[in-house]
């Protein structure tokens, strides 16, 4: 994926065709880190990229209590995380390091509160925009950033 890209939704049905489209740039094994606020769509974003995994959209929950949870589609599997209830010291007990190294799409929400960032990941900050109550702004964010 290059640097740099943005993109504009209106509503979650466009926030989950971004995310079916980098499901696709992601597959089989690639990284996204989601950053952004409570409600700015980091989920709905996961349910595109699980779609082109062949994974239910339906299956996808935020995992804030669970921290991980796996699914397997036709295409690929995805390993969905979420880092909001942790500090970064305290991700190191999730075993990090067999987590990024797994055969399939990892997608981190909260990721600012990883303590290193894996290899080859892309970083995405989801905000909310003023004005319509779905209107959201995505923006893959470039290494220095």
């Amino acid at each position: 994926m290059s640097g740099g890209r943005r993109w504009r939704t209106t509503c979650a049905a466009e926030t989950e065709a971004v995310g079916r489209s980098l499901g696709r740039e992601l597959s089989p094994d690639g990284t996204l880190l989601l950053q952004g606020d409570l409600g700015t769509g980091k989920t709905v974003l996961t349910r595109g990229i699980a779609a082109a995994l062949g994974i239910s959209p339906d299956a996808i929950q935020s995992p804030t209590f669970t921290l991980v949870r796996e699914h397997r589609g036709e295409i690929g599997a995805l390993l969905h995380l979420d880092l909001y209830r942790l500090e970064p010291q305290d991700t190191e007990a999730l075993g990090l390091e067999e987590i990024f190294a797994a055969e399939a799409v990892k997608v981190v929400e909260w990721a600012e509160r990883l303590p290193w960032i894996p290899e080859d990941a892309v970083t995405l900050r989801l905000r909310r925009l003023a004005g319509e109550a779905e209107e959201r702004e995505l923006e893959e964010l470039k290494e220095d950033s």
